[in-house]
């Protein structure tokens, strides 16, 4: 495979911005990845960031490219590995960013043979999760036992990843992974959900341009922030004539400002009901009644939709008799005393129950499965990490390159949400409509394709809030394929869940819908 490049050296150093523990112990990016984590901060207690210090950047000479083969979804594929780096202006046209970003490209792609530029969220964090985790070759064999050890995980041939029918690009933002900002350019300066997504659109423009795939329909694949991301991302790509033919959101984050839960957003609660009715059926808290989980699921979804819903609009003026029996429904799929519903006005936020469905235990934000003592860290946060570090193994083992300790930034570089522009919207009547640039593109193309995918026991991005995102966007809903699976917010990290996922994007970017 030739010569190992350390890209340390090849780029230039940037502190780690470390943070300080989370609620239940954990440290830095878990605490961060969702953006509905970030906006659970009150609006007073946010501080703006420190300037993060400066660094000097160095060029990214040639990219690294490696010659490789594997089995895909059972086809053997002969494919390259690039490790390039990639300039990016900034609004105003100036250089703002130098973007390294890994891709995997077949031996025999045609022109027609589709792209995938994939990444995760934050804001803003680096894609290191959907690379082993997903869509990359290789892949972090995670057991079904949620009590494994860690330190046993193991880095696998992935056979679910696209590779047998796509090339896939990973971006991470500047400030993330091995990607900087130009010289002299401030990192925040890219804190916003425009200039953010300006990095990607560029990105693609340049690979494309690259790797001669102007011509190739290609599909933007982004978890959490960053299926606000894709959506923003999507919409200046149509604006430079290269519109992508689809998008894939993953956890999705687009109608955050509808389902964030504050007390006064009775929607909210009702569209997380269900996901507090899949935890506790998985903690055998609920009450199962014989159904299978389907049917309990669908059950769950209709009482929030109908009984539920209905109860929180009316308030206090609701009969006590209806309230009641409202309580015992929400006590039948939640584990929750029906007394405490009924103290409470008929509300709890997904905060409350990850403290209340075990005393003195906390459930896991992004993977309610996981159950820690409060205080103590959460059993995901390491398996978490252990995506990392495979990939920087991974890295030095199979594509040439080993990254010294502090060139690859794990880190969030952003420390609170003053430090993050979400839009143009300053006062209470404004809007935050993440989704329109969707709308638009539904509209333009009528081969534009959605895929919307989200894991059950994930309290940040819902499974509620996807189906209402669906529901109320007015998209065709013959183009758009809304799919639930076992697991948290990332929910590949169970085999039999990345193996459906992965047929489900199969699908879409083959057109079998």
């Amino acid at each position: 495979m030739g010569k190992l490049h350390d890209l340390r050296e090849l780029l230039y150093e940037v502190p780690q911005w470390r943070m300080g523990p989370g609620p239940n112990g954990t440290r830095g990016f878990l605490k961060w990845v969702a953006l509905t984590l970030l906006l659970s901060a009150p609006v007073q207690a946010r501080q703006a960031p420190p300037a993060p210090a400066a660094a000097t950047p160095v060029s990214l000479s040639a990219p690294i490219v490696t010659e490789h083969r594997g089995t895909f979804n059972g086809k053997k594929v002969a494919y390259r590995a690039f490790v390039e780096q990639f300039d990016a202006a900034g609004l105003d046209g100036a250089p703002a960013a130098k973007l390294v970003s890994i891709s995997y490209v077949a031996r025999n792609a045609t022109l027609d043979r589709p792209v995938l530029f994939v990444f995760n969220g934050g804001p803003i964090v680096h894609s290191a999760f959907l690379h082993m985790g997903a869509f990359g070759p290789k892949r972090v064999a995670i057991p079904d036992d949620i009590a494994a050890d860690p330190a046993t995980f193991k880095s696998v041939d992935n056979r679910y990843s696209i590779l047998d029918v796509a090339d896939v690009v990973f971006f991470d933002p500047a400030g993330t992974g091995f990607s900087r900002t130009a010289k002299g350019i401030d990192i925040r300066t890219q804190f916003s959900n425009v200039a953010d997504a300006r990095q990607l659109q560029q990105l693609v423009l340049a690979w494309t341009r690259a790797h001669r795939r102007e011509g190739s329909p290609y599909y933007l694949v982004g978890e959490s922030y960053g299926t606000i991301r894709a959506s923003e991302a999507a919409r200046q790509l149509a604006e430079s004539g290269r519109p992508p033919a689809g998008l894939v959101l993953i956890g999705q984050a687009v109608n955050i400002v509808e389902y964030v839960q504050r007390r006064g957003n009775i929607v909210s609660y009702a569209v997380s009901l269900p996901t507090l009715a899949a935890i506790a059926w998985h903690h055998y808290r609920a009450e199962r009644r014989g159904r299978s989980f389907d049917r309990y699921m669908q059950d769950a979804h209709d009482f929030a939709a109908k009984a539920y819903l209905t109860a929180l609009f009316a308030g206090a003026t609701a009969p006590l008799d209806e309230r009641q029996a409202v309580a015992r429904r929400l006590q039948e799929f939640t584990g929750i005393p029906a007394d405490f519903w009924l103290k409470n006005a008929l509300r709890m936020t997904k905060t409350d129950y990850q403290r209340a469905l075990f005393p003195g235990k906390l459930l896991d934000t992004y993977d309610a499965r996981y159950v820690s003592p409060v205080g103590q860290s959460s059993p995901f946060s390491a398996v978490s990490n252990s995506y990392i570090d495979a990939l920087l193994a991974y890295l030095a083992s199979d594509l040439g390159v080993t990254a010294k300790v502090g060139s690859y930034v794990r880190e969030v570089p952003t420390s609170g949400l003053n430090g993050w522009d979400f839009g143009p919207n300053k006062t209470p009547f404004g809007d935050w409509p993440y989704g329109e640039p969707i709308t638009d593109l539904f509209a333009a193309q009528p081969d534009f394709r959605l895929l919307v995918a989200n894991g059950y026991y994930d309290t940040q991005t819902t499974i509620g809030a996807q189906n209402y995102l669906v529901t109320q966007s007015g998209w065709p809903r013959a183009r758009v394929r809304s799919y639930n699976y076992q697991g948290g917010h990332m929910p590949y990290t169970i085999e039999a869940s990345l193996a459906a996922m992965m047929q489900d994007v199969r699908a879409m970017v083959t057109r079998r819908w």
